[in-house]
């Protein structure tokens, strides 16, 4: 089996995908929340935070992360638990559902691959927020329950192991084919990342021209 197809996106690309999404998401979704997940949502929850402000107030919308890993990518894991698990390794503080309360809150990654890291993000998120509403009266669950939505700067084009509810609005920048993304805050050389970049998009419309 041969090396999979490596896709290289610059900053520039992430910027201006996240810049083509941010208008339906706020057109359609509103967020007054960004929740990152840790490392690959910093980067696009920041550049979401200067095209979307909240809509009550016109400031800037708070960004909060949480860490999640698939067992199979931690050190000194146990055969039984090579299954994909996701496990946290950072969440929103001893009161998480207190910060969830009443919120829209856009989950933020870089890539939807397998799903599985976004369906437990979601699922536990949800849980922490009907943990705080039973401290409620009943009466005023509804209004206080937190409104969830994604958003991933790439989707791949692939069957997925993780399932999202069909009422959570989903966002996608771009969508693509089950390639090997290399995403620019993964490099040493940044210059050598932009420049393989560049000869990638040459290269890609030689092959257009051509045909």
């Amino acid at each position: 089996m041969g090396e999979p197809e490596h896709v290289r996106s610059t900053y520039n690309d992430i910027h201006n995908i996240i810049r083509g999404t941010s208008d339906k998401i706020a057109s359609e979704f509103k967020p007054d929340m960004f929740i990152a997940i840790g490392g690959g949502g910093f980067f696009p929850a920041r550049v979401l935070r200067t095209f979307l402000k909240d809509p009550s107030t016109k400031t800037n919308i708070p960004i909060q992360a949480i860490g999640l890993s698939l067992y199979e990518s931690l050190p000194g894991t146990t055969v039984e638990q090579l299954n994909g698990e996701v496990v946290r390794t950072q969440w929103l503080g001893p009161d998480p559902g207190k910060r969830l309360l009443g919120r829209r809150a856009l989950i933020v990654d870089e890539v939807d691959d397998t799903r599985k890291t976004l369906q437990y993000a979601l699922n536990e998120l949800q849980k922490d927020v009907e943990a705080e509403l039973q401290l409620l009266p009943e009466s005023e669950r509804d209004s206080k329950r937190t409104k969830f939505a994604v958003f991933v700067v790439h989707n791949k084009l692939k069957p997925k192991l993780g399932k999202l509810p069909p009422n959570i609005p989903y966002f996608a920048g771009a969508e693509v084919e089950d390639v090997w993304l290399d995403y620019p805050w993964e490099v040493i050389d940044i210059e050598e990342h932009d420049r393989l970049a560049k000869e990638d998009k040459e290269r890609k419309n030689i092959t257009v021209d051509e045909h």
